[in-house]
């Protein structure tokens, strides 16, 4: 879990911006994500398939220019 303590004479903006860092550095917020609902294990499948098609239709097409 990510914690920042406020340092002496730091502004709270300043301590806002060091938390949302570190907080995007430990991936927090892709957990949250991907725990936010269920997949049966067939959906999971299908979409991490569906992914992939997409991710080489788009290598292919930049291959071809």
């Amino acid at each position: 879990m990510a914690e920042v303590k406020l340092q002496e004479g730091e502004t709270v903006e300043n301590a806002l911006r060091r938390f949302k860092r570190k907080v995007l550095q430990e991936d927090i917020i892709r957990e949250v994500k991907r725990h936010a609902f269920y997949l049966k294990p067939g959906q999971k499948l299908r979409v991490k398939q569906a992914l992939a098609r997409k991710r080489n239709r788009k290598k292919a097409r930049r291959e071809t220019e």
